[in-house]
């Protein structure tokens, strides 16, 4: 009985009882409750399985080992996946060689004014997975923390060490990618 009430408590209220009541086994409800979304977000961005369950790992473990710097200002689960995000765009900053500034002059779009009100007719998830999958791993991580993950631009900024005028034009341009790249491959090829 009193271990179905442990996972009935909220994620802060577990970390207190880890971090003040020294009930260092109560991470692993922590664990079972973020290791799935966790490894989705890698995955996401690595497109590899093996290396995703090991970042996962990695990543549930450096959290162990950081949570008494959880400073409380944003949820727990916005603090995960901001060290989840850093995690993997490190990786690849590193190990891909995938330098946004470089990676966005060779990739230029045409000029196209944001319009958030304007919506995409016949958009699907599937057809959506596929654009992510175009674009540049840091625009795609801002994008998800952003819309998926309900982060704020400060949250953003922070996760990719830039500042938050930069994070807001660099999610701009994100969004007018996904939307110029989404028109290009399923709406302007079923005018034809």
């Amino acid at each position: 009985m009193k271990n179905k009430l442990y996972h009935e408590l909220t994620d802060e209220e577990l970390i207190s009882r880890i971090l003040q009541d020294h009930q260092t086994d109560l991470y692993e409800i922590l664990f079972r409750r973020y290791q799935k979304k966790v490894m989705d977000k890698c995955y996401s961005l690595l497109k590899n399985r093996i290396q995703a369950n090991e970042f996962t790992e990695d990543i549930l473990s450096k959290v162990y080992e950081k949570l008494s710097t959880f400073g409380r200002r944003s949820s727990f689960s916005s603090w995960l996946y901001t060290i989840t995000y850093n995690h993997c765009i490190d990786y690849l900053r590193e190990k891909k060689y995938l330098h946004y500034p470089d990676w966005n002059r060779q990739n230029e779009i045409p000029e196209i004014i944001d319009n958030p009100q304007e919506d995409l007719p016949d958009i699907n998830y599937e057809n959506l997975s596929i654009i992510l999958d175009l674009i540049h791993p840091e625009e795609k991580a801002m994008l998800m923390m952003k819309y998926h993950d309900d982060l704020t631009m400060k949250e953003v900024a922070a996760s990719l060490r830039i500042s938050v005028d930069a994070a807001k034009m660099r999610l701009k341009r994100a969004r007018t990618r996904v939307f110029y790249l989404y028109k290009k491959k399923f709406l302007d090829n079923k005018k034809h």
